[in-house]
């Protein structure tokens, strides 16, 4: 959904978030398998996931999600991806992919106005401490959260400590009632 109203700094990509969470709030195990995830019939029931991605330009991400996804068989992007990570190196990435797939150690904020430079608008901002670690930067404009009825004990948490409040405005929220997600889709107020 990206709201055309909302405004960040000029010189930086604008980041977005799209992510699935158990109620207990994680976004995958510790081992970073969305197993809990693979299982539900969403009932064909679109959740918006399309229309977004067409908005965005480039992904960002974590390695543990970029593993995960490696996992997926096929790679499901067309968009070019930048992976956030101090021990991965470019050659690690499998041939298909050199050309799609960018290892970054950069910072959120350097990331950010790189990308702005490039030419980029709109990032997608994936990974659980990817997604914590930019929005302690105020770098993250809306987040669209898919609630899946499941509690799964323990994992990787989308959200950590804060060292201020990180105000959110809720746009929108949808209840899918053949698989029991409930997706709600926030602006975020106050960028740090």
């Amino acid at each position: 959904m990206l709201s055309k109203d909302l405004k960040m700094e000029d010189n930086n990509t604008k980041g977005y978030v799209f992510m699935a969470s158990s109620l207990d709030g994680f976004v995958a195990r510790q081992d970073h398998s969305l197993d809990w995830l693979m299982k539900y019939d969403t009932g064909n029931e679109d959740q918006g996931y399309d229309h977004f991605i067409s908005k965005i330009d480039v992904l960002v991400m974590g390695s543990g999600s970029f593993k995960t996804v490696l996992g997926f068989g096929s790679w499901p992007y067309q968009i070019p991806v930048y992976v956030l990570s101090n021990k991965m190196k470019q050659e690690e990435i499998p041939a298909e992919l050199q050309d799609k797939v960018i290892i970054t150690n950069e910072n959120p904020k350097s990331l950010m106005q790189f990308l702005y430079k490039k030419g980029y608008q709109n990032a997608y901002v994936d990974g659980g401490k990817v997604v914590h670690s930019f929005l302690k930067e105020g770098l993250i404009q809306e987040m669209t959260i898919t609630q899946i009825p499941i509690l799964i004990g323990d994992g990787k948490r989308m959200f950590g400590d804060l060292e201020n409040d990180i105000d959110l405005k809720l746009l929108s929220s949808k209840v899918f009632e053949k698989c029991g997600f409930v997706q709600t889709y926030y602006a975020v107020v106050n960028n740090l």
